[in-house]
């Protein structure tokens, strides 16, 4: 698939996990894991609806509608998960539609990647998929206090970027980036269809 940027677009901003690299499968893996070992279960689902909040809202999430609370806290559900999801990691691969936009217009516009991923878990997937030396701006959830579907992650790549809000075009796969890329002012494009998973 072929795609080019929509007419105007100065700028471009990247989502992560399920946008730039192929990680969903192996975070519903590591959330399930997580889940199972305290006696409760997700589905994809719940997790498609998450996608783009950070492991700890996630986890808040799990913890009510699993009725976890008082067995577990959320640092100990994280870290399973987070465990899992490391042993997984080096076999996540880039999202090869999308990854073509990213080398075609590096060096030629301003790029970043937006997410909702924590700093160290974003960086080892940009370096295992090979895409971090195209990005100089990486904002993640360490980096944010307002979290998608608030803009204020696409907002703050922006300033960092040096473009207008109206002149950015935003790659996501989930609805809560979606939204935020659209509360920015920003040109939204839903990559989900550009690629087969396998969750």
């Amino acid at each position: 698939m072929l795609y080019d940027i929509k007419e105007g677009a100065r700028g471009l901003i990247f989502d992560l996990d399920g946008t730039l690299a192929d990680t969903m499968p192996y975070h519903f893996r590591g959330w399930s894991q997580a889940c199972k070992k305290y006696g409760a279960e997700i589905d994809t689902d719940f997790l498609k609806k998450h996608t783009g909040s950070p492991g700890w809202i996630i986890a808040n999430e799990i913890l009510k509608i699993c009725k976890l609370e008082g067995r577990v806290t959320v640092d100990e559900i994280m870290a399973e998960k987070l465990n899992s999801f490391y042993s997984d990691q080096p076999y996540v691969k880039a999202i090869d539609p999308v990854a073509q936009i990213v080398r075609r217009y590096h060096g030629s516009l301003p790029m970043a990647v937006g997410t909702g991923g924590h700093r160290e878990a974003v960086e080892r997937t940009l370096e295992i998929t090979g895409l971090r030396k195209y990005f100089e701006i990486v904002v993640t959830a360490n980096d944010v206090v307002n979290f998608k579907p608030h803009p204020e992650t696409f907002l703050k790549c922006a300033e960092m970027m040096g473009v207008e809000p109206e002149f950015i075009e935003v790659f996501e796969d989930g609805e809560l980036g979606l939204e935020a890329a659209k509360e920015a002012g920003m040109m939204a494009t839903d990559v989900r269809g550009w690629y087969d998973s396998e969750w």
